[in-house]
């Protein structure tokens, strides 16, 4: 620091040395400028309990000041003071209970002021009042609570939430969680080994349904957290739940690919007795994109080492390709449940799942939003409708990550937004020409509005874009409200080489649409040769 004021002091010197022989009457004017900041500034001054604040009255030209918290020092208060009140240009502040503090710096300056927020306009007066909100949330505390689900899908009795107290659950039945907090977590996790998905996220306060298919005993955790200011509750309850026998049909309730061109899983609504497995009683076919039916022999059929409701079959002489359509069936044998219910009937059941990479992955593209700045996704200057939106990068909502975008489309309006860097460059993702791509995106509706007539996304590209394709999202009556869902289109790219998003809406509607989107896809699909 002492060179710091050093050099400071030299280069003055040196400009009044040099201005002797210029101007033997120099004048120096201290401006009048309002500048506040705060080290929470940038998080809306939000803090934990017993947490603390620096603020900072960097305003040039003052003449006095007085910063003033509440009255109750218990509550709050300026550290190095006796009272409530400081004349300090720098102070910090400290905060011990949960609330929102109104924290006010009065200036007087030695002329007319300029705001921190507009330079070029004077403020009249010497005199000036600045309040900062201060906010202090409750650490996260929560209760939590389990309930059965009866047949119709209403909520039924309520489990008991002690350890070791195993709630006996049907093989398949689904229990609904839900839960209360204080202190604003922004995410919820839940996870048991014995559930299906073994973790749900949820950050709206929403309850979610976890489905049991295994037998045992299962543990339960619950963990409400927030990013900033940073704390987390945790609960986590021994034997919860206990999965009986159920006498109920077994379900296929998935095809998926489990392993990269070779293998198919099939899903059950429960656990499956390896010894009733004959892979003689499974067949799949395989209708190719050129109109081609194969009919791959099977290799093996099995349980899956780690999800006993899972059956994995290997083919021994053929890929499938993103491009197919493949389906499995199966003839009645023995294959039953761990709890001897028999497998009825499988006729061509088609698998949806495929097993895809998203390019922009290994990109710089943004495409689950958690780097973005709103300044990151501009306005292309298509003008007419196509700028009648309104959207930020917003912490409220998100699949995966902290954030997504929120979009808005006016009554009658529409969007067209790139991707830029900081500097204004298109962000690109690499293409090559021939294969086929799947454009998508994850979209949570807020407000449908009145879906009368057009409202969809189209995902373009520049340079050489294909103004023919239909939509990656459209948004009908039907469209889920409340809820992530995924949308996509299948597109060619004419060259290949590096493109970058120009990102179309439209509503021609009377009332506004209102939208999250995260985790933007571009998958590039295998194509048999």
């Amino acid at each position: 620091m002492k060179s710091i004021k050093f050099l400071t002091l030299f280069f003055l010197t040196t400009i009044l040395f040099v201005g002797c022989f210029e101007d033997d009457s120099v004048s120096l004017v201290e401006p009048n400028h309002r500048v506040i900041v705060t080290s929470e500034m940038n998080f809306d001054n939000t803090i934990n309990p017993g947490g603390h604040i620096d603020f900072g009255d960097l305003s040039r030209g003052v003449q006095s000041r007085t910063w003033s918290f509440p009255e109750d020092l218990s509550a709050a208060r300026i550290a190095g003071e006796d009272g409530n009140t400081s004349p300090k240009d720098v102070i910090k502040g400290l905060f011990y209970k949960p609330g929102i503090y109104n924290i006010n710096l009065n200036q007087t300056f030695k002329g007319d002021v300029y705001p921190n927020e507009d330079s070029q306009s004077p403020i009249a007066g010497r005199e000036l009042d600045t309040t900062i909100v201060v906010t202090v949330l409750d650490w996260v505390e929560s209760n939590i609570q389990a309930y059965y689900i009866n047949e119709d899908g209403s909520t039924g009795d309520a489990l008991n939430m002690s350890n070791n107290a195993e709630n006996e659950l049907t093989a398949s039945k689904y229990v609904r969680l839900t839960y209360s907090a204080i202190g604003e977590p922004q995410e919820i996790v839940w996870s048991s080994a014995g559930g299906k998905p073994t973790s749900l996220e949820t950050s709206d306060g929403a309850e979610v349904d976890m489905r049991f298919s295994k037998l045992g005993t299962w543990d339960l955790q619950y963990i409400a957290s927030r990013a900033r200011p940073t704390d987390a509750d945790t609960i986590f309850i021994e034997n919860f739940i206990k999965v009986i026998p159920s006498t109920e049909p077994v379900t296929l309730d998935r095809v998926f690919e489990k392993e990269y061109q070779t293998k198919i899983g099939l899903e059950f609504s429960r656990e499956m007795n390896p010894e009733t497995v004959n892979k003689n009683n499974f067949s799949v076919t395989i209708e190719t994109a050129g109109g081609a039916v194969l009919n791959p022999e099977i290799a093996s059929v099995l349980v899956d080492s780690e999800e006993g409701n899972v059956l994995v079959i290997e083919l021994a002489n053929e890929l499938m390709y993103n491009d197919d359509t493949v389906k499995v069936s199966y003839t009645p044998g023995l294959l039953s449940t761990l709890d001897a219910v028999a497998s009825t009937a499988i006729t061509d059941a088609v698998l949806t799942d495929f097993i895809k990479t998203n390019v922009l992955e290994s990109t710089d593209v943004d495409y689950s939003f958690e780097t973005s700045e709103d300044s990151n996704w501009p306005y292309l200057w298509w003008g007419g409708q196509w700028g009648e939106y309104d959207y930020n990068v917003s912490f409220d909502r998100a699949r995966t990550g902290d954030k997504s975008m929120y979009i808005e489309f006016r009554p009658n309006g529409g969007m067209i937004m790139g991707h830029r860097d900081a500097g204004g460059n298109n962000i690109t993702f690499p293409v090559e020409s021939g294969a086929n791509y799947e454009m998508g995106a994850w979209i949570y509706v807020e407000d449908l509005g009145n879906i009368t007539g057009e409202a969809n996304i189209r995902m373009y590209w520049t340079p050489g874009t294909n103004w023919g394709i239909g939509d990656n999202v459209t948004f009908t009556p039907a469209t889920p409200v409340g809820q992530w869902f995924y949308s996509s289109a299948v597109v060619q790219f004419a060259a290949s080489g590096d493109v970058s998003y120009m990102i179309r809406g439209i509503n021609t509607n009377t009332e506004r649409l209102k939208f999250y989107m995260d985790d933007i896809t571009v998958y590039k699909l295998t194509s048999r040769p």
